[in-house]
Protein backbone atom coordinates (compact mmCIF):
# COMPACT_ATOMS: atom_id res chain seq x y z
CA UNK A 1 0.00 0.00 0.00
CA UNK A 2 3.19 2.48 0.74
CA UNK A 3 4.47 2.00 -2.53
CA UNK A 4 1.28 2.58 -4.23
CA UNK A 5 0.88 5.62 -2.17
CA UNK A 6 4.69 6.28 -3.04
CA UNK A 7 4.43 6.18 -7.03
CA UNK A 8 1.22 8.17 -6.56
CA UNK A 9 3.20 10.66 -4.47
CA UNK A 10 5.90 10.74 -7.31
CA UNK A 11 3.77 10.89 -10.11
CA UNK A 12 1.61 13.80 -8.58
CA UNK A 13 4.97 15.85 -8.26
CA UNK A 14 6.28 15.36 -11.66
CA UNK A 15 3.06 16.25 -12.73
CA UNK A 16 3.19 19.58 -11.45
CA UNK A 17 6.52 19.99 -12.91
CA UNK A 18 5.97 19.92 -16.54
CA UNK A 19 4.24 23.70 -16.90
CA UNK A 20 7.39 24.55 -16.25
CA UNK A 21 9.64 22.87 -18.08
CA UNK A 22 7.29 24.04 -20.70
CA UNK A 23 7.76 28.26 -19.81
CA UNK A 24 11.43 27.44 -19.98
CA UNK A 25 11.23 26.53 -23.31
CA UNK A 26 9.24 29.17 -24.30
CA UNK A 27 11.84 31.42 -22.81
CA UNK A 28 14.39 29.80 -24.46
CA UNK A 29 13.09 30.08 -27.71
CA UNK A 30 15.93 29.72 -31.08
CA UNK A 31 17.30 32.97 -31.93
CA UNK A 32 17.35 34.29 -35.42
CA UNK A 33 20.22 36.49 -35.21
CA UNK A 34 23.42 35.59 -34.65
CA UNK A 35 26.17 37.95 -32.98
CA UNK A 36 29.86 36.62 -33.98
CA UNK A 37 33.34 38.21 -33.17
CA UNK A 38 35.95 37.93 -35.85
CA UNK A 39 39.86 38.16 -35.27
CA UNK A 40 42.66 38.69 -38.05
CA UNK A 41 45.31 37.57 -36.84
CA UNK A 42 47.87 39.32 -39.12
CA UNK A 43 46.16 43.01 -38.84
CA UNK A 44 45.19 42.28 -35.06
CA UNK A 45 41.66 43.67 -36.23
CA UNK A 46 38.84 42.32 -34.48
CA UNK A 47 34.60 42.79 -35.89
CA UNK A 48 31.54 41.98 -34.16
CA UNK A 49 28.96 41.34 -36.82
CA UNK A 50 25.31 40.30 -36.78
CA UNK A 51 24.27 37.55 -39.08
CA UNK A 52 20.63 36.36 -40.05
CA UNK A 53 20.36 32.20 -38.71
CA UNK A 54 20.58 30.96 -42.57
CA UNK A 55 22.35 33.95 -44.42
CA UNK A 56 25.56 34.42 -45.50
CA UNK A 57 28.59 36.31 -43.82
CA UNK A 58 32.24 37.40 -45.17
CA UNK A 59 34.64 38.27 -43.09
CA UNK A 60 37.83 38.50 -44.96
CA UNK A 61 38.47 34.64 -46.64
CA UNK A 62 35.98 33.41 -44.83
CA UNK A 63 32.14 32.72 -45.30
CA UNK A 64 30.03 32.59 -42.43
CA UNK A 65 26.60 30.46 -42.42
CA UNK A 66 25.11 30.16 -39.19
CA UNK A 67 22.46 27.33 -38.76
CA UNK A 68 21.45 27.57 -35.43
CA UNK A 69 21.65 29.35 -32.29
CA UNK A 70 20.06 29.55 -28.63
CA UNK A 71 20.70 31.45 -25.73
CA UNK A 72 19.74 30.31 -22.15
CA UNK A 73 16.81 31.67 -20.24
CA UNK A 74 17.88 34.63 -18.15
CA UNK A 75 17.12 32.46 -14.52
CA UNK A 76 19.71 28.86 -15.54
CA UNK A 77 23.73 29.79 -16.02
CA UNK A 78 23.99 32.26 -19.09
CA UNK A 79 25.18 30.09 -22.45
CA UNK A 80 24.90 30.59 -25.78
CA UNK A 81 24.82 27.18 -27.88
CA UNK A 82 25.37 28.01 -32.11
CA UNK A 83 25.67 25.40 -35.05
CA UNK A 84 27.77 27.14 -37.58
CA UNK A 85 29.29 26.24 -41.04
CA UNK A 86 32.56 28.03 -42.21
CA UNK A 87 33.99 27.92 -45.40
CA UNK A 88 37.08 29.75 -46.95
CA UNK A 89 37.04 31.32 -50.57
CA UNK A 90 40.94 30.41 -51.33
CA UNK A 91 41.72 27.96 -53.80
CA UNK A 92 45.26 25.96 -54.27
CA UNK A 93 47.21 28.69 -55.95
CA UNK A 94 46.15 31.25 -53.88
CA UNK A 95 43.20 32.80 -56.44
CA UNK A 96 39.90 33.47 -54.14
CA UNK A 97 36.78 31.94 -55.16
CA UNK A 98 33.50 34.61 -54.88
CA UNK A 99 30.93 31.53 -54.53
CA UNK A 100 31.17 28.23 -51.91
CA UNK A 101 34.82 27.63 -51.49
CA UNK A 102 35.80 24.99 -49.20
CA UNK A 103 34.11 23.71 -46.01
CA UNK A 104 36.49 24.38 -43.23
CA UNK A 105 34.76 24.18 -40.07
CA UNK A 106 30.78 22.70 -38.97
CA UNK A 107 29.94 22.12 -35.90
CA UNK A 108 28.65 23.39 -32.29
CA UNK A 109 30.51 26.76 -30.70
CA UNK A 110 29.54 28.08 -27.17
CA UNK A 111 30.30 31.42 -26.32
CA UNK A 112 31.10 30.28 -22.81
CA UNK A 113 33.92 28.41 -23.61
CA UNK A 114 35.34 29.20 -27.25
CA UNK A 115 38.22 27.10 -27.23
CA UNK A 116 36.23 23.87 -26.29
CA UNK A 117 35.09 23.86 -30.25
CA UNK A 118 37.29 26.32 -32.12
CA UNK A 119 38.09 27.00 -36.04
CA UNK A 120 41.35 26.24 -36.28
CA UNK A 121 42.70 28.24 -38.92
CA UNK A 122 45.93 30.56 -39.31
CA UNK A 123 44.97 33.87 -40.03
CA UNK A 124 41.18 34.44 -38.48
CA UNK A 125 39.62 33.13 -35.37
CA UNK A 126 35.82 33.28 -35.15
CA UNK A 127 33.48 32.87 -32.20
CA UNK A 128 29.84 33.16 -30.95
CA UNK A 129 29.13 36.55 -28.65
CA UNK A 130 24.81 36.60 -28.34
CA UNK A 131 22.11 34.84 -30.02
CA UNK A 132 19.13 37.31 -30.58
CA UNK A 133 15.87 36.98 -31.34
Amino acid sequence: MKLIQRLCLFFCLAGLGAPALAQDELTSLPGNVLVMRGLDKVTARTEDFEIRIGEEHAFGSLTILPRYCRRRPPEETPETFVFVEIFERRLEDGSMVEEGGERIFSGWMMASNPALNPLEHPVYDVWPIDCRA
